[in-house]
């Protein structure tokens, strides 16, 4: 079974690494994760080094089907977030780096 880390096991994880106290762990987890929204929104992509790339793209409207009626419809536009992998960081899951 897959095992999800959570915002709370982050927190728990640099508190118990670190000299402060668990709320202003908790509140410095969310001022980088506001950090993090506010350039994907403002710049559509956000480069970690040695981690990967967050991007922004709109995707157009396009045609889809009702399951349940079978109505053709036209589903509207989008923006999507995509990640991808840094070289060094694919490299390591796949077991390739040190």
């Amino acid at each position: 079974m897959i095992s999800t880390l959570t915002k709370a096991d982050l927190v728990d994880k640099i508190y118990e690494q670190s000299d402060r106290n668990r709320s202003e762990v908790k509140e410095q987890i969310e001022h980088l994760l506001q950090i993090v929204k506010k350039a994907i929104k403002k710049d559509h992509a956000l480069l970690i080094s040695g981690f990967g790339k967050f991007e922004t793209y709109e995707k157009k409207p396009r045609k889809g089907r009702n399951p349940q009626t079978s109505e053709a419809i036209v589903l509207s536009g989008r923006k999507v977030v995509v990640f991808r992998l840094s070289r060094k960081f694919r490299s390591e899951i796949n077991g390739n780096g040190n």
